[in-house]
């Protein structure tokens, strides 16, 4: 494992499980939401995301947390050795995506480029990451299933970890990455 792609859906513990996976590996941490998302929330356009992923997959190792799959495709996989699908239940996921941005928009917890989750954007806005959470929880297994099945992307090694346990144990079970020995001078 030198370039893995950690997906799953919204609240599915993606950004949480990849840096703690990237630790472990001691590899770089790529975030494509701080990609993706400008200040005052303003989105990178097609060309612009591309581009900037394009410069973080060169890399001979990395883990990646996101997906963003209409705007870069397979560019992360055709890169990737490793996916990591957190798939837990719907229940789960959305559950947390609930508890994490009220959290959030009562801290006024920064996020990337200085944006803020709020009430108003969680709760009133057609934007709500609640909503984006319920809209696509009934559809995500069979697109994860279908893009893995496509010829080019049989090659990488896919693990699926349906549940927070699961993922954690899966975690705890990647040896730690060793540094250089330390040579020590015993006179």
């Amino acid at each position: 494992m030198k370039r893995v792609s950690v997906v799953g859906t919204v609240g599915s513990g993606k950004t949480t499980f990849a840096r703690a996976l990237a630790r472990r590996l001691d590899v770089p941490f790529i975030e494509l939401d701080a990609l993706h998302w400008g200040p005052d929330w303003a989105e990178a356009s097609e060309a612009e995301m591309r581009d900037r992923v394009s410069q973080v997959i060169a890399a001979d190792s990395w883990v990646i947390d996101g997906n963003y799959w209409r705007k870069i495709g397979g560019m992360v996989w055709e890169r990737a050795d490793t996916v990591v699908w957190l798939d837990p239940p719907w229940r789960t996921t959305f559950l947390r995506v609930l508890a994490r941005t009220v959290r959030r928009a009562l801290r006024r917890t920064e996020l990337f480029n200085g944006n803020r989750e709020t009430f108003q954007e969680a709760f009133l806005s057609p934007k709500s990451i609640l909503l984006f959470s319920i809209r696509t929880g009934r559809h995500r297994r069979r697109i994860g299933e279908e893009r893995l099945a496509r010829p080019e992307f049989r090659r990488l090694a896919v693990l699926r970890l349906r549940s927070p346990a699961e993922a954690e144990h899966w975690l705890a079970s990647v040896p730690a990455a060793s540094g250089p020995e330390r040579v020590t001078d015993a006179s």
